[in-house]
């Protein structure tokens, strides 16, 4: 079993507007703006606790936005899927306990380290072997899992801002009421027009934007390699991605009919991780809630078209990565947090429906626990353990299900 190797031929111009629809711009435009909102408030927190200067967190988020969105496009165009990459939050979240007693030069160094791991992982098929090696059943209840914060987020907006949470979810449930016109006019994008216009009305939007700059400045950073970060970082992040977050990718795309490149998405990771950690960056990853995203919305066949212009996104809202962060951190969160709970609503239900009906369910639900629970190990994410804590029960009590 080695890499794979084919991939459909790129789509003609043409074709590719053809493709694309309104369902898919809309839900390329709500998918990239729950990506930098709270997943980019999680990296200025990590640096700003790191100490790290506003220059180098700035060049952070031009990488994480334009690197990422420029491999994100040829990945789609080549498999003609919504393969979109982004920085893991984990990972983030990792990186910032090490800040603490780290320098971000031999945090640089891990980066480097970390995406040659996954580029020689990625390229003798290791990674493809270890994911068929788990029933969906059990990795889509760890997706079920991840996902669930989502849902939870979104009820809790109805208390925290009651007014954007009715107003947004009251327009979604009325402009999914007439198929006619919802797949004209989609139903996110009139849920996130009136949550916008709730926010203005209310004065609140996008506050001190005019001492903000306009354009990123990305740094080079040069790495140190030191034993204590390449031990404390690399195995836990190239966990984390391959596993974890390409994990989730993989299986909600699998779960809505594409046939994801596991080898080549790992070898995309770890090559993008490499670049990326040039100008500070974090590791790469198949992100999973965009993705998710991505494949609820439109045909199969041109959910590609949504995936490409998530990329164009990313690099010009990268470019102009100072100005984004301002505004998208000026946005309550409650309005974030209702337009990714809506969008991922039909997500939760075919996570459920498959990790709960058929075979593997008592390890599906085992798996489900550990990752709520969310307790690390070992510097190693809750949704990992929760894999191998599932597979084990399942093995040992479920039997039948495995000779199937």
């Amino acid at each position: 079993m080695g890499i794979e190797h084919t991939a459909p031929a790129a789509p003609e111009r043409r074709r590719f507007f053809r493709d694309l629809s309104a369902a898919g711009a809309a839900s390329a435009l709500v998918a990239f703006l729950f990506a930098a909102s709270g997943p980019l408030a999680i990296v200025l927190a990590t640096g700003a606790k790191g100490g790290l200067a506003e220059a180098q967190i700035a060049s952070w988020v031009f990488g994480s936005l334009a690197v990422n969105g420029a491999v994100s496009i040829v990945y789609c165009l080549v498999w003609r899927q919504p393969l979109v990459f982004f920085w893991t939050i984990p990972g983030t979240v990792l990186v910032g306990t090490a800040l603490e007693h780290l320098t971000f030069a031999e945090v640089i160094g891990a980066y480097l380290a970390t995406g040659l791991l996954m580029l020689a992982l990625g390229l003798t098929g290791w990674v493809r072997r270890a994911m068929q090696a788990i029933p969906m059943p059990i990795v889509m209840a760890m997706v079920a899992g991840v996902f669930l914060a989502f849902g939870l987020d979104w009820v809790r907006a109805f208390q925290a801002e009651p007014l954007i949470a009715a107003s947004m979810t009251a327009a979604f449930l009325a402009a999914s009421l007439v198929p006619a016109v919802a797949a004209r006019v989609p139903p996110l994008i009139v849920a996130l027009a009136i949550g916008a216009l709730v926010i203005h009305q209310a004065g609140t939007f996008a506050p001190g934007l005019g001492q903000t700059s306009l354009l990123a400045t990305p740094q080079l950073q040069m790495p140190a390699f030191s034993w204590a970060a390449m031990a404390e970082l690399v195995v836990p992040l190239a966990i984390t991605v391959l596993v974890v977050q390409n994990g989730q990718g993989i299986a909600v795309l699998t779960a809505a009919g594409h046939a994801p490149p596991v080898d080549q998405i790992a070898v995309g990771c770890g090559l993008t991780s490499m670049a990326g950690a040039l100008i500070g960056a974090v590791s790469t990853c198949l992100t999973g809630p965009v993705n998710a995203i991505l494949s609820a919305a439109g045909t199969r066949e041109g959910q590609y078209t949504a995936g490409v212009l998530v990329g164009v996104l990313a690099i010009g809202f990268g470019l102009a990565a100072p100005l984004v962060t301002r505004l998208m951190l000026s946005t309550p969160p409650a309005f974030i947090a209702t337009l990714a709970g809506l969008a991922m609503l039909r997500v939760l239900q075919s996570a459920f429906t498959i990790a709960f009906q058929g075979r593997f369910t008592l390890g599906a639900l085992v798996t489900f626990l550990v990752t709520v629970a969310g307790i690390p190990v070992l510097n190693i994410g809750a949704p990992f353990w929760a894999l191998i804590a599932g597979t084990c029960v399942s093995l040992v009590l479920e039997r039948g299900d495995w000779r199937g």
